[in-house]
């Protein structure tokens, strides 16, 4: 990692496995745990420690989930994926990336979702959703359309929000800066999301305050240069997210667990760095989240992020010792023996795949084959499969 991209995240060298998690191993004997063991998180098992991470498909009308969500999530469930993740769920129709994301704001989407959780749980795999506002960064379109701003009605664009009237491109319309009202309205729109996801029957729900979406944008000072008790501190600037927090934990029934997903960095100095992110996650704690997904940036279009094999880890090891929660990790893992060092390792309790469970949708059961355990095939193809092995 370059010591200049390193100084401006705040993110040094990997952290020592000595910590808060650390010591408590010390006192307690702790069974071994891999990539194909069940991971517990409150009452609920996965079956192992791969999940499928939340990857917007850009497919819904209105909003509404349909049979593309349904083959496209379904299959990685099939496939052997503990956890298997929606997409970033619009918890308003403004708050959406691009007209074609999922959305949660209203009643009718709660069925269609709730089809997708109910085939992902009969192949014995967990069905998670992402709440999610994009804040500055909505109203574009699809990436294969070029995913610039939608600037008109006329284009199918929107007006979008932010904490302050910054945008997140030079040349994107101007945000409007939410006032104490607006900031309320989002605040129940996220409590309301997460209760319809618990009426669609989804198991594990995750909070997107990450890769520059409307609560990273609270985060960082880059984007957020209010001088009320929604900016300037980093308790100010905590806030908001803290009580998106509070407001979906308090709906999410004590046996089930909550996840946020976090920017552990903007990569770029004076914003959001690691030791912001080691004091957010202690607070996330505090609030009864169960777990930490690891990402970084997303709230600069100028970072320099320094993409590489396993150039997230660092961040969710830091995360997990320092502030005693379990962590998540992604990006750019795609060998199942690497996924398995980052578990036996501990640098993370919980490895999201992303493009690789784009290319192959059975790659938890190729992990399974390559550890020389007999994978789990679903017993429609299973018969088959082993008879040709034979």
């Amino acid at each position: 990692m370059n010591s200049d991209i390193a100084q401006a995240s705040g993110l040094a060298a990997p952290a020592s496995p000595h910590g808060a998690m650390a010591d408590a191993a010390h006192d307690q004997e702790v069974p071994e745990v891999d990539l194909l063991s069940p991971l517990t998180l409150r009452s609920l098992t996965l079956r192992n420690r791969i999940a499928m991470a939340p990857m917007c498909q850009y497919s819904a009308e209105e909003g509404i989930a349909n049979d593309w969500h349904l083959v496209h999530l379904g299959s990685r469930a099939v496939g052997g994926t503990g956890l298997v993740i929606v997409e970033a769920t619009g918890v308003t129709r403004d708050g959406r990336i691009t007209p074609g994301d999922l959305g949660i704001w209203a009643d009718e989407h709660i069925e269609p979702l709730a089809r997708i959780a109910r085939f992902v749980d009969s192949q014995g795999a967990v069905a998670g959703i992402q709440l999610a506002h994009a804040g500055r960064k909505a109203s574009t379109a699809a990436p294969w359309a070029g995913g610039a701003a939608l600037k008109t009605a006329g284009e199918g664009g929107w007006p979008v929000v932010a904490p302050s009237a910054i945008p997140f491109h030079p040349g994107d319309p101007t945000p409007v800066a939410l006032d104490e009202q607006g900031i309320e309205g989002v605040v129940g729109a996220f409590e309301a999301a997460a209760r319809r996801a618990l009426a669609a029957g989804f198991k594990v729900l995750e909070i997107h305050a990450a890769h520059g979406y409307l609560l990273h944008q609270f985060l960082s000072p880059h984007s957020n240069g209010r001088t009320d008790a929604y900016g300037g501190s980093l308790d100010n600037r905590m806030r908001f997210a803290l009580r998106v927090t509070e407001r979906v934990r308090a709906v999410v029934p004590a046996d089930l667990p909550l996840f946020v997903r976090i920017s552990a960095t903007d990569w770029a100095a004076g914003g959001w760095d690691i030791d912001q992110s080691v004091e957010l996650s202690r607070r996330l704690k505090d609030l009864g989240v169960d777990l930490v997904d690891v990402s970084t940036g997303g709230n600069l279009p100028t970072a320099r992020i320094p993409v590489a094999k396993r150039y997230q880890v660092p961040c969710s090891r830091r995360i997990r010792d320092d502030a005693g929660l379990p962590t998540g990790t992604v990006g750019l893992i795609t060998d199942a023996k690497e996924a398995d060092e980052i578990i036996t390792g501990g640098d993370a309790d919980l490895v999201l795949v992303g493009r690789e469970l784009l290319r192959e949708p059975y790659w938890a059961l190729k992990a399974q084959h390559a550890f020389e355990e007999e994978p789990a095939w679903p017993v429609q193809y299973g018969y088959a499969v082993k008879r040709r092995a034979k």
